[in-house]
């Protein structure tokens, strides 16, 4: 263990030695204090407007006067989604799925108001995010330290005295390795320590055990990353007779892990499995309505048979002689309707794009990057997961208030229409009250773990696989 700590000390100074190193560990660190400024005003600047749009929808829905409950629930309610307080470290899919859904009755609308959609082309070249950082440019770093680990001591002649001193293989790859983690811990612990800071102070003070779970889990993640980086970078460098071409090799891994193959890996995954536009969506959902009937038109077959059963039902000849509002009862039958088509609908277009992205998750069994960059996101709460959950609590919330607003019609609205000279029907603007705020509920990090499991083990494997070779790949190494 001695020799190990002697070499991963040298590793360290000479790393520190080189100016070169010290101008690009300097850049990275500024990069990186750039980026947490940058998602720090991000998330202050988002989460402020959301808060403040969300209590001006709650006071717009309370201030409504006496009205019809179906007015009010045609009027609808503005759901926004909140931002968990560790987005501010991966942006994730945050950018581009939109922070507000427009809820009314008989309608699922799509979530709307994206920084993509507000921002000009350069958006789509990537956002400089802490996680961006750390996952692109920090490996980048480390290859750049560990290309010559071994191929300089070989072309130097050093490599065949400190085996000759009694040096095993092991020794001197778990020593390289562990010297080039130092470094690039050198800049993510820093990191680290902001991140844990500027997140208590966005959950002002109040931190959660979910929180700190996801947190930890973070960290983890990243070190475990890191360390496969190092290890990849001081293996290449000694299966590589010159420094040059390990450089080569390294360079051209960096490109293709981290920039081609999520590409090729998204691409794939989409020609795998297609997806319907928008339209063909919208087109499918009305054609199953149409087939199901219209709650509008009182001559459809649906809800005439419905009508003909509460008349037998009650012994009574003629609607306004039920006990409740007919047209109440109706609305709510039509949204039961309209709402499960949709729902098994999305459940379909959700389970099409789990596919495509059951691909990605795959495939980084092949490329670290897309584990730790899936892995990151769900952590932070900025995947598509917690997009959909969204969604789904959303569409939930937009129910239960068109229901509340029919079972308002059913019982205090009456069946007989009101004269020429008198208003029309309304109750208290009161029973607004009885409708809460729409509040999103982040799933518990338990879940995360659970819907994650193949982008944890994917890394778990590229870490015992890296351990392994550093430890009984020796006999493949030549020493000249």
């Amino acid at each position: 263990m001695k020799r190990i700590l002697i070499i991963a000390r040298r590793t360290w100074k000479t790393a520190f030695s080189s100016k070169a190193t010290l101008i690009l560990t300097l850049i990275l660190g500024l990069a990186l204090c750039l980026a947490t400024f940058i998602g720090w005003q991000n998330f202050k600047t988002q989460n402020s407007q959301r808060l403040k749009y969300k209590e001006l929808v709650r006071e717009k829905w309370l201030a409504k006067p006496d009205k019809h409950p179906h007015r009010m629930a045609h009027y609808g309610y503005l759901a926004f989604r909140d931002k968990h307080e560790l987005s501010f470290f991966d942006f994730g899919i945050e950018s581009f799925a939109g922070v507000s859904i427009f809820l009314e009755a008989h309608k699922q609308n799509t979530v709307n108001f994206s920084e993509a959609g507000f921002s000009n082309g350069m958006l789509r070249f990537g956002e400089m995010s802490v996680a961006m950082v750390l996952q692109l440019l920090v490996p980048l770093l480390i290859f750049f330290l560990g290309y010559s680990s071994i191929s300089a001591e070989r072309e130097t002649g050093t490599l065949k005295i400190l085996l000759c001193q009694g040096l095993s293989w092991r020794q001197l790859l778990t020593g390289k390795t562990l010297g080039i983690i130092a470094v690039s811990f050198s800049l993510f612990i820093p990191v680290i320590l902001l991140t844990i800071l500027l997140w208590a102070v966005l959950s002002n003070w109040q931190i959660s055990i979910d929180a700190s779970l996801r947190l930890s889990l973070l960290i983890l993640s990243y070190a475990v990353y890191f360390i496969i980086c190092a290890g990849i970078a001081v293996l290449v460098s000694a299966f590589h007779q010159s420094s040059k071409s390990a450089l080569t090799t390294l360079v051209v891994c960096w490109v293709f892990f981290a920039i081609v193959m999520p590409r090729m890996t998204q691409a794939l995954g989409v020609i795998l499995y297609p997806s319907p536009s928008k339209i063909e969506f919208n087109a499918a959902i009305a054609a199953d309505l149409r087939k199901q009937g219209d709650s509008h038109d009182p001559d459809d077959p649906h809800y005439a048979q419905l009508k003909a059963t509460l008349l037998k039902k009650y012994k009574v000849d003629d609607v306004k002689k039920l006990p409740f509002n007919y047209g109440g009862y109706v609305m709510a039958e039509g949204e039961k309707i309209s709402a499960g088509i949709y729902n098994r609908h999305q459940r379909e277009l959700n389970k099409t794009f789990e596919q495509q992205n059951r691909f990605t998750v795959a495939a980084s069994y092949l490329n670290p990057f897309l584990a730790i960059k899936n892995l990151s996101m769900a952590l932070t709460a900025a995947d598509f997961k917690t997009y959909v959950d969204f969604q789904d609590q959303a569409e939930a919330y937009r129910y239960g208030l068109a229901q509340r607003m029919n079972k308002l019609q059913i019982e205090k609205i009456s069946n007989n229409a009101p004269g020429e000279k008198e208003a029309p029907r309304s109750i208290s603007r009161r029973n607004w009250e009885e409708q809460p705020d729409f509040q999103y509920t982040f799933r518990p990090v338990s879940n995360v773990i659970s819907n994650h499991t193949g982008s944890i083990f994917s890394l778990f494997c590229w870490f015992s696989g890296v351990l392994i070779l550093l430890n009984f790949s020796s006999g493949r190494i030549k020493t000249l």
